[in-house]
């Protein structure tokens, strides 16, 4: 019962409530005969009850009293007074630590001076044989003046129901009031592996909870994360925290303590929480002498995010996954026995598709891999056999993504912008079967009908006879319960049920629910709250079947009843940090009925990319704060604006962004996709690739920049062409033309007249036609020199030749490159750097006539345009040549 303000305790007066948790309820009170505040801490009365536990408890609590240090909250005694019993303890005022890190990033020094007082304090406390046993932000005060106090030290073990019991049962953590909202994720996050399985623990799960702790003073982010107790005990037992997100500044001798504090095998495990004090000490003092704690081996390259990077060949973990382990999976070491293998995508100047859904299918028998990529502006879908070296592009698959194979690995289905369709594995034309604008995935089924997702703007499943027709519908909305999307669905064997994700409006798909419907009656349920893009594993021989769903970059397992559509036993996490996007419901895996699992490492994109300012010095600063799928940026010549492309509700369109007034202005409307902008030298048009008008292959467009009147065409072509760049004259525009024969060739596009007089369009000649593919060409800005991308030596690089010649040309990047661009202010060259992180270089130059003279390449900046997804253009350079706009899912280098 709650005590209200005026109550008596012996000489205690309750003044006011200071809040409750799994070991009582805390009052403020009054201490009449000492003249001080006090915190009196109610017991439950279950416990108080107890006669034996009682004289425990009694015994544990004059050892806790004896306790004395400054950074822990002394106990005074006990009291009891007309059957309630309570501790009586010292009141700190000032914020919990948990407060203090929801108020904003804490400073290096302030997180290591708070850290020191907190392994004093376990130092002092071990000494003497004392475990906190539950420490964590919450149970951690941080005074006004910046002292550390700890709370409830030793309660855990005072209040458990035997001095050698660790039961998970009885823990605080797992109480019964520890169930309510907020509190059951707070504690059970700091938990060490050896508490969560309910082994006898020592100083050990201290220093556990204290690594948990500091990681999270230092990136704001708990550790281990989950929805629930068994996801989060699941992570504490099975997962490694993310320790990309400690930021860049944390010394590495502190980076080295946190994990080793956070080792999970007890035995490895930091051993003395004096060691911690002692590293802590040298970093706030600034001395690197030798001794302090040194990190662990670094992770494989297979536990680290790979994001997506513009490389000629793109790496990706084929797991040949023995399933009979999953039988018995209850430990870490069991889960490791996954055989793992990298193998190379096998496509020369290739990098996967990047956007809703997955570019990966792996046939039935797991020997054929497909994936959508690109080599050039548009996407292609190609096969490679596992135990061949290189892949092949599918002619006539122009513009695939979500490939998925037929049953006897015969055929490929895959859908374009508007289309879904299939082609042979063994070659032939493309076969369209029905429309399909903007997609969310299909599968095909054993009887030949093939379920998919006809839409991204909401709705159920359809399905379609493999041999083409008119679809039917296969699931409705639950309009009533807030459904808002059916997609990403997977046909279950011998036809019998679909599994799908179901989203409900206003929830990201983090959020999403796994169903299914029975193909049979109809009949749907959910299978699994809180999961998406599922994918099931039929039972054979030496193992039962599973579903596999993906939360929070992880693909978890669980034993799968077929026939009731009903998981059977605990979900567990089988690989980590797998490439997501949770704003979609979609992730980059793809598993065979054979047992074979394909995936692409990475993290969630979210909600896309930030807009960001870079400076030379390696600053980065966010312009725009809401992110979206923004793609291929452009700065106005004037500096105020940037035009670039975004995908909005499954439409891609171009846009216009003000940084001054923080303000998105959509320009392009109409059908298809409007992509690649480039600005006009007087700033009044932007002139964009579309296929508004022809379905396939995209032309040039253009549209005044503030948004007024319509698209105008400026090309016809059979043929995928983007725009490029503006000669600074106005008169000439260079682009890219995908060619049969010759592949990507730049040609260049006449232009003559005004804004007021009217324009008039020339005819098209090829400038730069020469075997592999060149595009990204970018005109100086005296206009007699154009820089442009080539692969004709294997990889990308950027070359220079003048314009409009003749002459020869001279190649600027020395390591790969792409994406040159001008400054504005001096005779530099920027471009961004071949592989994963997107160093962007900058080349000093000379010319004289028709002669160019490039310097060596330098990094411009230390900071990055890596993390943005795909193969676009990820940054420009402002007029002033002083800094750069990028795209970035974070704003981190």
């Amino acid at each position: 019962m709650a005590l209200s303000p005026g109550t008596r305790l012996g000489p205690y007066e309750v003044t006011g409530a200071l809040g409750a948790g799994g070991m009582g309820e805390v009052y403020r009170a009054s201490d009449s005969r000492l003249g001080r505040q006090v915190a009196i801490k109610i017991l439950p009365q279950g416990f108080a009850s107890n006669a034996e536990r009682m004289a425990r408890f009694s015994r544990e609590a004059q050892v806790l009293a004896a306790l004395n240090h400054s950074s822990i909250a002394h106990v005074y005694g006990l009291e009891e007074s007309d059957g309630t019993r309570a501790l009586v303890m010292e009141l700190v005022e000032g914020p919990t630590l948990a407060e203090r890190i929801a108020q904003g990033p804490l400073p290096l020094d302030e997180a290591l001076r708070i850290a020191k007082q907190i392994a004093e304090a376990l130092e002092y406390a071990h000494e003497r044989g004392i475990i906190h046993r539950d420490l964590k932000p919450a149970n951690v005060k941080v005074t006004p003046e910046g002292n550390v106090k700890i709370l409830d030290f030793g309660l855990a073990k005072a209040l458990d129901e035997s001095p050698a019991a660790a039961n998970i049962n009885t823990s605080p953590t797992i109480s019964m009031a520890a169930t309510h909202a907020g509190l059951i994720l707070g504690t059970a996050a700091y938990m060490s592996p050896e508490q969560a399985r309910g082994k006898t623990v020592d100083r050990r799960t201290d220093i556990w909870a204290f690594g948990a702790v500091s990681y999270e003073m230092l990136s704001r982010k708990q550790a281990f994360e989950g929805e629930d107790t068994s996801q989060v005990m699941a992570a504490v037992i099975m997962k490694e925290p993310d320790w990309t997100q400690l930021p860049a500044e944390v010394p590495s001798a502190i980076r080295g303590l946190v994990q080793r504090c956070l080792t999970k095998d007890p035995v490895q495990r930091l051993q003395a929480i004096g060691e911690a004090r002692i590293t802590l000490d040298r970093a706030l003092s600034g001395s690197t002498e030798e001794g302090a704690v040194t990190a662990l081996p670094p992770m494989p390259v297979w536990r680290r995010a790979l994001p997506w990077a513009l490389v000629a060949v793109l790496i990706l973990l084929v797991g040949a996954l023995s399933f009979a382990f999953w039988e018995r999976w209850g430990s870490a070491t069991t889960a490791r026995q996954l055989m793992r293998l990298s193998v190379e995508l096998g496509a020369a100047d290739a990098s996967l598709y990047a956007g809703p859904g997955s570019a990966l299918a792996i046939s039935p028998d797991g020997t054929v891999l497909a994936f959508t990529a690109r080599s050039g502006p548009q996407w292609s879908l190609y096969l490679r056999r596992l135990d061949q070296s290189d892949a092949t592009v599918v002619a006539g698959s122009e513009g695939a993504r979500d490939p998925f194979f037929s049953p006897d690995g015969q055929w490929v289905a895959f859908f374009t912008a508007d289309k879904l369709k299939k082609v042979s594995v063994a070659g032939g034309a493309a076969m369209t079967l029905c429309d399909a604008p903007g997609s969310r995935g299909g599968a095909w089924a054993e009887d030949d009908n093939i379920v998919f997702a006809p839409t991204s703007s909401g709705g159920g499943l359809m399905q379609i006879s493999a041999a083409g027709g008119t679809p039917s519908e296969l699931t409705k909305l639950d309009e009533k319960a807030g459904e808002t999307s059916h997609r990403w669905p997977q046909v279950l064997s011998h036809s019998s049920a679909v599994i799908f994700t179901s989203n409900m409006s206003g929830r990201n798909f983090q959020d999403a629910d796994v169903a299914a419907v029975s193909l049979k009656t109809g009949q749907r349920k959910i299978v699994q709250h809180g999961g998406m893009f599922a994918h099931f594993l039929p039972a054979a021989a030496g193992r039962g079947a599973y579903l596999l769903y993906v939360h929070e970059n992880t693909i978890f397992a669980a034993p799968f009843d077929a026939e009731r559509l009903e998981i059977t036993g605990t979900p567990i996490p089988v690989v980590e940090g797998v490439s997501t996007t949770s704003a979609t419901g979609s992730a980059e895996y793809a598993l065979s009925p054979s047992g074979t699992l394909v995936y692409v490492p990475g993290r969630d994109l979210g909600a896309g990319q930030y807009i960001v300012w870079i400076d030379k010095d390696g600053k980065a600063e966010i312009a725009r704060k809401e992110p979206g799928y923004y793609a291929n940026i452009r700065v106005s010549p004037d500096g105020k604006r940037m035009a670039m492309e975004m995908n909005s509700s499954g439409s891609v369109d171009i846009w216009v962004y003000e940084p001054q007034r923080d303000i998105m202005s959509r320009i392009t409307f109409g059908t298809g996709e409007s992509s690649y902008p480039v600005w006009t030298p007087d700033a009044q048009r932007i002139t964009f690739s579309s296929n508004r008008d022809t379905k396939s292959a995209s032309n040039l467009y253009w549209q005044r920049a503030d948004g007024t009147g319509d698209a105008e065409r400026l090309t016809e072509s059979k043929f995928q062409q983007n725009p490029l760049s503006w000669h600074p004259s106005g008169k000439f525009l260079a682009f890219s033309e995908q060619r049969p024969q010759t592949g990507f060739d730049i040609l260049i596009l006449p232009m003559e007249g005004t804004e007021s007089s009217g324009w008039k369009r020339g005819k098209p000649f090829d400038f730069v036609v020469e075997p592999g593919n060149q595009s990204e060409a970018a005109f100086s800005p005296d206009g007699h020199w154009l820089a442009y991308t080539s692969n004709e030596s294997g990889r990308a690089e950027v070359y220079v030749r003048p314009f409009p010649g003749p002459g020869g040309k001279w190649q600027v990047s020395t390591d790969g490159g792409r994406f040159p661009t001008w400054s504005r202010k001096s005779n530099e060259l920027f471009y961004e750097e071949a592989g994963e992180n997107g160093r962007i270089m900058s080349v000093k130059y000379g010319a004289t006539g028709t002669f160019f003279q490039p310097e060596k390449p330098d990094e411009w900046t230390s900071a990055t345009v890596g993390g943005a997804t795909g193969p676009y253009r990820r940054y420009d350079v402002m007029p002033d040549g002083q800094r750069l706009a990028a795209l970035k899912t974070t704003i981190l280098s």
